[in-house]
């Protein structure tokens, strides 16, 4: 409730600004004249709404201790008037639900992530009356996909993980483990996980490499008639091969296997789509790069050529 004492309280400062010398004097600042203290509208309310909108909000009940929001805003590069209305998101949603609100930021790139750590503050002089510090999910704190087993097991973690690293200088490999471990999923789950990871990947170079093994990912399912299989089947037989002799090396090269240039020629070569399948298969468990021709006759010489 709006009392006379809490009117007076601050009504003071407006009238007569000198009262405020004390605090400027701690603060380092010079006093204050009357024609430097411009009174404002106290008034919070925005008369002509503007647009404020939060990425994602979560209510989170954790098994232990008490609910709190969490608060998702996905940041693709330095934005002058973020910290503003992040600090804006925060207070708001205290305010709206009564609950700590937690601030992630989602950042691809590490320059972005390191500003979005904040802290940004709400300062005057030396004193800061508010500081917003999000949590930065980036390429320093998601790891990378280093297993395809991981893809099976948790997708929607490999799926994030390589949108965060899709500027990393390993998201080759990231997304040819995605693309082998998303082999074993049904049509439907590899289709949905896979335009999910297109998206995400937004307008970056890897998203031109994903669809290119989209294509890899949906071949295991011929005749369906899925969009990916109708893409894949429209090029070219030697197209085909070439991208999937890409596919495997890139594995190899992604878990730090050495390959020599015999190998990368012996496998660039192969224009047998189903041996490079199998190659593919391969190449994501063998222990080095010479296994994976084991048990295999020789490539017919037809076969080879530039």
């Amino acid at each position: 409730m709006v009392t006379s004492t809490h009117e007076t309280s601050h009504r003071i400062f407006q009238d007569h600004p000198e009262v405020l010398a004390p605090l400027f004097e701690a603060l380092g600042l010079a006093p204050p004249a009357k024609a430097d203290i411009v009174p404002l509208t106290p008034d919070a309310t925005e008369l002509k709404p503007l647009e404020r909108r939060v990425d994602t909000v979560l209510r989170v009940e954790p098994s232990e201790g008490e609910p709190f929001l969490l608060a998702v805003e996905a940041q693709t590069r330095k934005a002058p008037d973020k910290g503003v209305n992040w600090a804006y998101y925060v207070a708001y949603l205290r305010a709206k639900f009564d609950l700590p609100v937690l601030l992630v930021a989602v950042c691809r790139s590490r320059t972005t992530a390191r500003w979005a750590a904040g802290p940004f503050e709400c300062r005057v002089g030396p004193w800061s009356s508010q500081i917003t510090r999000p949590f930065v999910l980036g390429p320093d704190t998601v790891p990378e996909i280093t297993d395809q087993t991981l893809v099976a097991d948790q997708p929607a973690l490999a799926t994030f993980s390589a949108i965060v690293h899709s500027e990393s200088r390993g998201i080759d490999a990231i997304l040819n483990l995605l693309a082998h471990g998303m082999r074993s999923f049904d049509v439907a789950t590899a289709k949905y996980w896979s335009e999910m990871l297109e998206v995400g990947l937004e307008n970056t170079p890897a998203r031109d490499r994903w669809r290119e093994l989209e294509k890899v990912v949906i071949s295991y399912f011929p005749g369906r008639g899925t969009v990916f299989e109708e893409a894949y089947y429209d090029g070219e037989a030697k197209g085909k091969a070439a991208g999937k002799a890409e596919a495997v090396l890139r594995v190899l090269e992604g878990r730090g296997l050495a390959v020599s240039d015999d190998v990368r020629a012996r496998v660039s070569d192969c224009g047998d789509l189903a041996r490079l399948d199998d190659w593919l298969d391969r190449s994501g468990t063998v222990e080095q790069v010479e296994d994976l021709f084991d048990g295999m006759p020789d490539e017919p010489q037809e076969e080879q050529g530039s």
